[in-house]
């Protein structure tokens, strides 16, 4: 353990609301509703929206690595891929060409839709970073960063 970081920090405290894991379970659901609201509008989940975005960048992705990526079980992953598909906002072939995964792209309307909802999501994360000082914003990313890799996540 670091010496600077008093040890108080790491022990029971009376009131959990003070814990880094409660403020950190706070800052996301904060997130995920805002998220949820928006989202909603356009018809999307926050796995679906995180499905499309990742898609655009990384076309032709396999249902296991978009899994990974958006924080959801494979099931639950295949689940919001037939979900996009069904919705005409992605395509996957009908059969594994080599081994077994159905790589994924965006359809034109699933690029409109991402389109039509980018702008609202990216403002709610401006809203977050917002309210840190510019100059400690680096810092928080690594940060969280490191807490991830410390948790092994």
């Amino acid at each position: 353990m670091n010496e600077s970081v008093p040890t108080e920090l790491f022990s029971p405290a009376d009131d959990i609301t003070h814990h880094v894991g409660y403020l950190l379970k706070r800052a996301q659901a904060a997130l995920r509703g805002a998220m949820d609201k928006v989202l909603r509008e356009h018809g999307l989940t926050v796995p679906q929206y995180s499905t499309l975005e990742l898609l655009a960048r990384h076309p032709g992705m396999s249902n296991a690595d978009l899994a990974r990526a958006t924080f959801v079980t494979r099931q639950s992953g295949n689940v919001v891929l037939r979900g996009l598909q069904e919705a005409g906002l992605i395509t996957r072939p009908a059969s594994a060409g080599q081994g077994r995964a159905l790589p994924a792209r965006l359809t034109e309307e699933g690029r409109a839709r991402l389109a039509a909802v980018q702008a609202a999501v990216y403002a709610i994360e401006g809203r977050m970073v917002d309210a840190i000082p510019p100059e400690r914003v680096t810092a928080l990313l690594t940060d969280l960063d490191r807490i991830a890799s410390a948790l092994g996540g």
